[in-house]
């Protein structure tokens, strides 16, 4: 099954893709600038692509991928201001 949700950030609006799959579901959260992406995809590929990316792992809905810590990204996304260790919902923000 698929979800797609509109996710509101300061009065802008990201697009929320949830599938789920196996035992955990594969998450992403598109802002205009870059996204948010789960553990399931690859930071690496998406730093070779050039996309502005960062991965929260351990999620398994938006609201965790909002709330929780951003593990890696890429340095597309870092020139953007997102880090290691800030919550999602902030990273999201430099990435819209």
């Amino acid at each position: 099954m698929a979800k797609i949700e509109i996710i509101d950030v300061d009065g802008r609006r990201a697009i929320g893709v949830k599938i789920e799959l196996g035992k955990a579901p594969l998450l992403v959260i598109r802002g205009e600038k870059g996204y948010l992406m789960c553990g399931y995809l690859n930071i690496e590929v998406a730093e070779r692509l050039g996309d502005a990316a960062a991965v929260i792992t351990g999620v398994k809905d938006f609201k965790d991928m909002l709330t929780k810590e951003v593990k890696y990204v890429t340095s597309k996304a870092r020139e953007l201001g997102v880090n290691e260790g800030m919550k999602g919902y902030e990273a999201l923000k430099k990435l819209m």
